[in-house]
């Protein structure tokens, strides 16, 4: 457990043993739902950067473009040779004359005007012209894909959101080097804030009367003042016997991102009792095993 929780798990032990709780509320804090960091995935040199920290950023918005001058001449040069046609005229040509100079060498050998190696060599004439033309339209495909990895290294070259949330660390400015080094720091750190995780901790006799799916009321006054539903998602399964506690995780929506995160919060359960029955721990005696 963090300090935090270890506030929050004795917090929830003192709650345990006073009588006469008028409410089944219990302390939380609300965290993001996850925090990415953003780093280049090739090297190259900071050409822009649209984000600042504390800016709420959408998923799929560019944050970071990187110069990709090198990577459009590349892309230009594909693109011209893909719409070449030189090689291809050329070869279909020389097919189409090899085989009329094949049907001429057969007719005259009809006529044993020429030999057969006459009409043999025209024949080889003929297989290595649709060789040549094969390979005509197999260079132009392959001119092709090069366009498409030559637009996906571009598409590389601008780092885009993968999450709606808010900049919490910008490490990056204008004409330094990004490297992919995992030794260096990320670009940018985004905490996805869309929706937010109500971390709770509860004690033990809580935890028959908690269920996934089961809805609590998150409260809290300071730095905002909060009142929304939000929905159980996780229930540990282990529990911290030392503290007789245990976690829970709501689900908490904020698509408009007017919530923030890292704050302490209440969050009451309607379906838990607000002074949960004690079970009656039966001491060991070792004469009874």
């Amino acid at each position: 457990m963090t300090a935090f929780f270890q506030i929050l798990a004795a917090l929830t032990v003192a709650w345990a043993g006073v009588s006469g709780a008028c409410a089944a509320e219990f302390n939380c804090l609300i965290e993001p739902r996850k925090v990415v960091e953003l780093r280049s995935p090739s090297t190259g040199v900071v050409d822009r950067v649209d984000a600042e920290r504390g800016q709420i950023v959408r998923a799929g918005q560019m944050v970071v473009s990187l110069d990709s001058g090198l990577e459009r001449a590349a892309l230009d040069i594909a693109r011209h040779r893909a719409t070449m046609e030189g090689a291809i005229k050329t070869g279909e040509s020389r097919l189409e004359f090899s085989t009329l100079k094949l049907k001429r060498r057969e007719e005259l050998l009809a006529q044993k005007f020429v030999s057969a190696q006459d009409r043999d060599e025209s024949n080889t004439e003929m297989r290595l012209a649709q060789s040549e033309l094969l390979d005509a339209r197999d260079n132009r495909r392959l001119a092709a894909l090069e366009v498409r990895r030559s637009e996906e290294q571009i598409r590389l070259r601008s780092i885009r959101s993968p999450v709606t949330g808010v900049v919490i660390e910008r490490n990056v400015h204008v004409g330094e080097l990004a490297d992919p080094g995992e030794q260096r720091k990320p670009l940018l750190r985004i905490a996805d804030i869309s929706t937010l995780y109500v971390e709770a901790v509860l004690p033990a006799e809580a935890y028959a009367h908690v269920r996934m799916g089961q809805r609590g009321q998150v409260r809290a006054d300071l730095p905002v003042k909060i009142n929304a539903t939000a929905k159980v998602s996780v229930v540990d399964k282990v529990l911290d016997a030392a503290s007789g506690t245990f976690g829970v995780r709501l689900e908490l929506p904020n698509p408009q991102t007017e919530i923030p995160a890292g704050i302490a919060c209440r969050v009451d359960l309607p379906d838990v009792p607000a002074t949960p029955a004690r079970r009656e721990q039966r001491r060991f005696d070792p004469t009874k095993g």
